[in-house]
């Protein structure tokens, strides 16, 4: 019985439980802090702050402190270690999620458990109900780009792997995506095989072999996506090949792999003509996946942030076909769901679900004494103001300082849509001068359109702050798709150098506090080198993020990044 009770997704009721919930957002996050400290009360972590029981949001908030990572990260190790009393949580942790890595070099380890896997599963049903409203897709399949890392045990013998693997190994994950009508084409033996480029293959096979039924393309992050189809440039011939013999490349050494893929390939030499006459026909690729999947409704994954340089080539990818931007969360857990389907990626909010946890935000604007104003609740946030947004949830967080930065766009009913501004820890800095993640994106977009008229495009890019030399100075890294004259990259230097309009570092260049930037052109294939090393330590593909700045902590990729630069520019703006 409650096996067919799982197997059916009704949307409108997923509509009218999420529209419920937001009417009473206030309320019912009060109830649900009250629920996470009467489970958790009796933890170790909570007990040293003098609650005494009490579950009203005042006393939390005045006796439980605000924590980064590093404040956790010893009870953390404990419950790794198998320390069988209640550290964090009431219920036992069994899980570990490994946070993506990239940025510190080091992945963080978090914990997990079923209701962080019953919020995961709330937020893809709800953005999925909407959704649906707008794109409906019948029974059919997802060309999910999706790949799990190794798990490991720890010291005490949890199960520890990517946030993503955890989700994807979960029975529920499957029987809910099958609910949606939206079961993953490739085998399980793809999605968890050992080696990336043999699943990447593999993924794609998958998808031209149920061409017809694939009415959605998906990865976690658009990263994945654009990088599958640049793959697919170069081994499309190749596949073909494949589907028309009904005999696997032999690329594909991994046995389980193998046979899986084997059972699923039969000659079909009509459909190889066609996949090759359309490939053919392409003008640059433009239009690649519609004309591929030509029942596909949108494509799908997480665009913001750090994603958003890849907008560009995923839209030459995707030709008409709608971009739909996945929902808000972090390894951490989660925040809010898209239910704004038609937005572009560039302008989607996220509605926070009030039950998923206790969320707090500090607003940005500095008080007069320069402290660090009060954070206020969800239902304190005002319109147009940004916040970093602060957790409690019930896997053993406790006011949880995420350290992104969100503006409030709007309200669904009485809770708050985000829009994803950066992170809040500064990306470039040298002495006075601060630039994020966006404006380095900024000052990469305009300069990268002098790159146009040499047909000739960024892949790829990362940052640095040399402070070795003096004045120290920021270097900026590119992979480029083509060639461009020496003269041309001279100029896109030189508008890099111009692009960061913080008030420090305009200051800073004019009176040379900051030396002049510099641009670096790398090898091709430089960022796959990265993502092979990000995966070489046990990461997921699906969670990869380029790091946006390298910092000292991260010599390894640094040193990846400078082995393979061809050419120098320094910037003559300031001149």
């Amino acid at each position: 019985m409650v096996e067919k009770t799982e197997m059916k997704f009704n949307p409108e009721e997923v509509i009218e439980e999420f529209e419920a919930l937001t009417k009473e957002a206030g309320k019912v996050q009060e109830e649900t802090l009250k629920k996470i400290l009467k489970e958790n009360g009796g933890t170790v972590y909570l007990q040293q702050w003098g609650l005494n029981g009490r579950t009203d949001a005042e006393s939390f908030t005045a006796c439980v402190p605000l924590v980064t990572h590093k404040d956790l990260e010893p009870y953390i190790q404990r419950i790794a270690d198998g320390d069988p009393s209640p550290v964090l949580t009431g219920k036992p942790i069994t899980t570990i999620s490994l946070s993506s890595g990239t940025t510190q070099g080091r992945p963080k380890f978090v914990p997990f458990n079923d209701e962080l896997m019953e919020s995961t599963l709330q937020i893809y049903k709800t953005s999925f109900a909407f959704r649906n409203r707008e794109f409906p897709i019948g029974n059919g399949k997802a060309l999910q780009f999706i790949y799990s890392s190794k798990q490991f045990k720890t010291k005490g013998g949890l199960a520890a792997g990517t946030a993503t693997t955890n989700v994807y190994r979960n029975a529920q994950f499957k029987k809910t995506m099958k609910a949606m009508q939206t079961p993953c084409c490739s085998p399980d033996e793809v999605i968890f095989g050992p080696d990336f480029h043999q699943s990447l293959y593999c993924h794609l096979l998958c998808g031209l072999i149920f061409r017809d039924e694939v009415q959605v393309i998906s990865s976690t992050f658009a990263h994945s996506i654009v990088q599958a189809f640049r793959t697919f440039e170069q081994v499309w011939e190749e596949l073909v090949a494949d589907i028309r013999e009904g005999v696997l490349s032999s690329r594909i050494t991994v046995p389980s792999t193998r046979s899986a893929m084997s059972k699923l390939l039969k000659p079909d030499p009509e459909q190889a003509d066609i996949i090759f006459r359309k490939c053919s026909g392409l003008s640059n690729w433009y239009g690649l996946i519609p004309v591929l999947f030509p029942n596909a409704k949108y494509i799908y994954g997480i665009m913001t942030g750090s994603m958003e340089p890849y907008l560009k080539k995923l839209r030459h990818y995707a030709g008409e076909l709608p971009l739909q931007s996945a929902d808000y969360g972090s390894s951490e857990g989660w925040i809010g769901a898209n239910v704004n389907p038609k937005l572009p990626p560039e302008q989607v909010t996220y509605t926070v679900l009030p039950n998923i946890g206790y969320f707090e935000f500090i607003p940005l604007r500095g008080d007069l004494d320069g402290l660090e104003p009060t954070p206020v609740s969800l239902a304190e946030v005002k319109l147009g103001e940004e916040y970093e947004i602060v957790v409690t949830n019930f896997a053993g967080l406790y006011r949880y300082r995420l350290g992104d930065v969100v503006k409030i766009k709007g309200f669904h009913n009485a809770t708050p849509e985000l829009q994803f501004i950066c992170r809040r820890n500064l990306l470039l800095s040298i002495n006075i001068d601060k630039n994020t993640e966006k404006d380095l994106q900024l000052a990469v977009e305009a300069a990268a359109k002098l790159l146009v008229d040499e047909k000739s495009e960024v892949v790829d890019f990362t940052s640095h702050v040399n402070v070795a030399a003096d004045p120290g100075h920021y270097v900026v890294f590119w992979e480029l798709c083509g060639e461009a004259s020496d003269e041309t990259l001279q100029e896109c230097c030189n508008c890099l150098d111009k692009s960061f309009v913080d008030a420090g570092y305009l200051g800073s260049r004019k009176a040379n506090a900051i030396g002049a930037l510099e641009l670096r052109v790398v090898k091709r294939g430089t960022f796959h080198k990265i993502l092979d090393h990000f995966v070489g330590l046990g990461g997921a593909v699906s969670q990869f993020k380029t790091p946006r700045c390298v910092g000292p902590n991260n010599s390894t990729l640094l040193q990846i990044l400078c082995n393979d630069v061809v050419k120098s520019y320094f910037s003559t703006a300031f001149c």
